[in-house]
């Protein structure tokens, strides 16, 4: 039929394995092929000798960690005094300001301390105030006394000096009448010896007896006036004694006597000041019946419950500061040779996926071994070393977008630039 197409038999041109491989040629590469292939080589060594260049100029001039975290403070709140809870008014996780009301005790007992602790000042300082004016009568009376005493002495000088003055004129009387008796005695004798040989006349005898008898006694008169004068003399003298003794003693007692009233008045004035400090105590107490919040922040773990009764000291919640956050960075101590305060850093927090801008604030004090609760005791001779970690301290900068998601906790892994 002319639409009927041939049967085409297949030929079977392959040689056979014998002859194919004794008369097989291999096709010369292809250079374009080789060329490509070189390149592909040297692209790829290339990239692994940047990539160790920069990993390299990265290590040299970058540390970085990923055992950081966020810290803040946190602050506890606690009661300052016993009391029973009135008062609750913030849950966990609220965000308070400072001054912010968070909860309130019964004030009821504070209130009846502070009324004894005011009646105990008001009796103090009414105390004080009646012993207060018995310094000055003191002093006064004290200088008074010490003016009459050495009034009395200057009089008692006077006396003596007065009588003094009687025993002198009592002597020089005394003397004059001793020679005004001399004279008259032998006046006597003459007129006497003449009366007996009767060559004078017996009244001239008995005048002149007369007036001999009248000096013998006024020279015995004048004796006992010296000896008058010389007993007034010893009793002024004993006076002036007297009376520089009682002087003395007014000037020794009055010193002792203000002392006295100073230290009584000192006395006082403590149990005022004490009194006074139990009141203020007292008043400060009920002021802690009102607990606000110290700081802005948010709360967290709140244990008040209203009917509660606690103790002074303890914890009511906490409240952490979010205001002021840093990251806490556990570097090996390989990292620390060239980290120094003020290094620039960049902190990934994972949480947020977000990078911050941060600066290194203080390099650390001790390692985390050291100042763990039970710090390994290499002394023991069972050592084995292990690199250390120390944890750095990094500030975050201000006023970057985000600070106010960060919590405490979070991961960071902070990169720090070596300058």
């Amino acid at each position: 039929m002319a639409d009927e197409k041939p049967q085409l038999q297949p030929q079977n041109d392959s040689p056979t394995p014998a002859s194919a491989s004794a008369g097989a040629v291999t096709p010369p590469e292809d250079p374009e092929k080789r060329r490509r292939r070189f390149l592909t080589i040297g692209a790829v060594i290339l990239v692994i000798l940047v990539a160790g260049i920069l990993y390299d100029l990265h290590a040299r001039n970058y540390e970085t960690t990923d055992d950081a975290e966020v810290d803040a403070h946190l602050i506890p709140i606690t009661a300052r005094v016993d009391g029973t809870i009135r008062g609750v008014y913030v849950e966990d996780d609220a965000i308070v300001k400072a001054g912010q009301p968070l909860v309130d005790l019964d004030p009821t007992d504070s209130q009846v301390s502070l009324t004894q602790a005011q009646a105990r000042f008001d009796r103090a300082r009414a105390q004080r105030e009646a012993q207060s004016p018995s310094l000055p009568i003191t002093q006064l009376n004290n200088s008074t006394s010490v003016s009459e005493q050495q009034s009395a002495v200057v009089n008692a000088e006077a006396s003596l000096a007065s009588a003094q003055h009687d025993y002198d004129n009592a002597v020089a009387m005394e003397q004059q009448a001793e020679a005004t008796n001399v004279r008259a005695q032998a006046d006597f004798q003459r007129y006497k010896t003449l009366f007996e040989k009767n060559e004078a006349a017996k009244a001239d005898y008995q005048s002149y007896a007369a007036i001999a008898a009248g000096q013998d006694a006024a020279v015995k008169g004048s004796q006992a006036a010296v000896a008058s004068a010389q007993k007034l003399i010893e009793q002024r003298q004993a006076q002036l004694a007297e009376e520089k003794s009682r002087l003395e003693q007014a000037q020794k007692n009055a010193p002792r006597q203000v002392a006295i009233q100073e230290a009584d008045l000192r006395s006082q004035v403590a149990n005022e000041e004490s009194a006074k400090a139990e009141l203020q105590q007292a008043q400060l107490n009920v002021g802690y019946s009102h607990i606000v919040a110290p700081v802005d922040g948010i709360t967290t773990q709140r244990s008040a419950e209203l009917g509660s009764h606690i103790t002074s000291g303890q914890q009511l919640l906490m409240i952490v500061d979010i205001g002021y956050l840093w990251v806490t960075a556990d570097f090996k101590e390989t990292q620390l040779a060239r980290m120094h305060p003020g290094q620039h850093v960049k902190l990934h927090v994972d949480a947020l996926d977000h990078d911050f801008d941060g600066t290194v604030e203080a390099m650390p004090a001790i390692t985390g071994s050291r100042s763990s609760v039970l710090p390994p005791e290499n002394a023991t001779g069972n050592y084995v070393k292990v690199v250390q970690r120390l944890p750095v301290r990094i500030r975050f900068s201000p006023n970057q977008s985000g600070l106010e998601k960060l919590r405490p906790g979070m991961s960071v892994e902070p990169t720090v630039h070596l300058d």
